[in-house]
């Protein structure tokens, strides 16, 4: 059952509050709560301990949590009590000595407020803990990566079907997502990047009102957020006018930069050592110094989170874990090519979970 998974997780915690000195831990950080209850709002914290486990929110929110978190205590304060002050008469009441607390989350207000109203608790910081667990994915949430990834993939088979030049990246930016959620995803897992020629070299560019007739090439960066809060992150380049040479030829170094970098996602590696089979590529090709980020990050609840795939990450990647790959090459004044694949590290190796087509030939369109 869905409550099981959850209960497990928070066990999880539970299991490594002793290690940070803490009896309980309020998680402040949104998407840890979901990740801990299920519970797909925001503005609620939720109190972990041995002795009480609430979830606080307020007066929105009733009926949602009890239809999303059947069986889990929850406290509904009034409007005229804020949430610190809640969680503080909670943790009170609970008799806990020592709190943990997100230090990452928590904002200083909130910190001093709770200082403030437990004179009799020592306020424990505590930075990463529920993060460390959401690093390896269980069934359920691999499932649900899928879903995302299918929902943006079904979405870009849209986009190429309709491509049109007198189209501008803003106008194609706003039909992938509507694309996507055409096929059940909620929205975009972030704002698309579609940068059509020079534009492109921008790693994070911002779709204008440019016309995708303006250069040969764009690239789109996008993803799907699932029903159930799981997000997708995807990259390819289409060449949408004439085949230059040097397109081609870089185009074929990323290529085999990310397949060598994908070919090394297996549990133990680390991931300084995954990003440096990709960048090995492109160093050899004359581009190193036009790579200029990691290789990946982790893939969940968030859109960026751990693991990272970067040279000063030693983490060993282990099974369940999901990493993007997806190095690029960037040429200021010419544009720049990404792709990006989501992979899942499985038991023996790894599976890609994307499938949207990459060869040369497979990104031109007639």
């Amino acid at each position: 059952m869905a409550t099981d998974r959850f209960v497990k997780r928070r066990n999880g915690v539970l299991r490594k509050l002793k290690a940070v000195g803490a009896d309980a831990l309020l998680v402040t950080n949104f998407t840890n709560v979901t990740y801990l209850t299920g519970f797909s709002g925001d503005d609620s914290f939720l109190l972990v301990s041995r002795t009480a486990t609430v979830l606080i929110s307020d007066g929105r929110y009733e009926t949602q949590i009890a239809d999303e978190c059947p069986g889990l205590d929850v406290h509904i304060r009034p409007q005229k009590i804020g949430i610190v002050a809640a969680a503080a008469k909670i943790a009170a009441r609970a008799k806990i000595a020592n709190l943990g607390f997100e230090s990452n989350s928590t904002t200083v207000d909130e910190s001093e407020g709770l200082r403030t109203a437990l004179k009799s608790a020592e306020l424990v910081p505590v930075s990463g803990l529920v993060e460390e667990l959401r690093l390896c994915k269980d069934a359920s949430e691999v499932a649900a990566l899928r879903e995302a990834v299918t929902q943006a993939e079904k979405g870009f088979e849209v986009l190429k079907a309709t491509l049109r030049g007198e189209q501008t990246e803003l106008q194609v930016a706003h039909d992938l997502e509507h694309s996507m959620r055409s096929f059940g995803a909620t929205g975009s897992s972030f704002a698309p990047i579609v940068a059509v020629g020079a534009h492109a070299a921008l790693p994070h560019a911002t779709p204008r009102r440019v016309l995708i007739s303006d250069a040969d090439f764009v690239l789109v960066d996008w993803g799907a957020d699932g029903p159930t809060g799981y997000k997708s992150d995807l990259t390819r380049v289409l060449v949408t006018g004439k085949i230059s040479a040097k397109l081609e030829k870089i185009y074929r170094v990323v290529l085999n930069a990310q397949l060598a970098g994908i070919r090394n996602v297996r549990p133990g590696a680390r991931c300084c050592d995954v990003d440096a089979a990709a960048r090995k590529v492109i160093e050899d090709a004359g581009f190193g110094k036009k790579f200029n980020h990691g290789l990946g990050h982790g893939l969940g609840l968030d859109i960026h989170e751990g693991p990272r795939l970067n040279s000063m990450t030693e983490m060993e990647l282990k099974p369940g874990m999901v990493v993007t790959v997806e190095p690029g090459i960037y040429l200021p004044g010419w544009g720049g090519v990404r792709i990006e694949d989501d992979v899942l590290v499985t038991k023996d190796g790894h599976d890609v979970l994307t499938s949207s087509p990459k060869k040369f030939d497979e990104i031109v369109l007639s």
